[in-house]
């Protein structure tokens, strides 16, 4: 089976399953399968804790059993997280459902959080791959304001952008280079400095 780089938490139920801290330490002490016992040891804690905490993560969907072996007259289950990368989903902590409701009705918006649950999980695997695997990630960001008024000055500023940029893309993208992903958004200051 393929394991994902990185699961979103976006149910409530996988939200309250995190909820206590000792959950996501054992969601890391099973980046790898690991039984309840081997967990336990790594964690300093109990074993019965643990696999307390284990079931609350099994009954969410965060950790799945993939192999069970036989001890003596024991069978030992080994457990590993759904995904070496959690991350969290600002979706799962929307209680009021005009949020949802107001993402059908403004596609923009619903692009503008898309692409902010999309960067907020690349930047996570990323960051995974540079803390456990040594890589060098080689990235950018860059940032800016810029100030427009009204409606037809940010048409005409995207339309300018996109007529702008497509001559970089053109000239420096390759078609059998290393995919990297630009992303570009326009949207209105939510926190003004005036």
């Amino acid at each position: 089976m393929a394991h994902p780089q990185a699961h979103v938490v976006e149910r409530p139920e996988e939200l309250s399953a995190l909820s206590h801290p000792l959950r996501l330490r054992i969601l890391e002490a099973l980046r790898e399968p690991a039984s309840s016992a081997t967990a336990a040891r790594a964690l300093g804690q109990s074993r019965q804790n643990v696999n307390y905490h284990l079931k609350e993560l099994e009954r969410a969907g965060l950790v799945r059993r993939v192999e069970e072996r036989r001890r003596g007259n024991f069978v030992e289950a080994l457990y590993q997280s759904i995904a070496p990368t959690i991350v969290l989903s600002p979706r799962a902590a929307w209680g009021d459902e005009r949020r949802v409701a107001t993402l059908r009705q403004q596609l923009a918006l619903e692009h503008l959080v898309g692409l902010g649950e999309r960067l907020g999980r690349d930047a996570a695997v990323l960051l995974d791959r540079a803390a456990f695997d040594g890589d060098e990630i080689a990235s950018a960001a860059i940032e800016v304001e810029v100030r427009l008024e009204g409606e037809a000055a940010r048409a005409a500023f995207v339309r300018d952008y996109l007529a702008a940029v497509r001559p970089v893309l053109d000239a420096h993208g390759a078609a059998d280079g290393a995919p990297y992903r630009v992303a570009v958004a326009v949207y209105p200051d939510p926190e003004p400095s005036d």
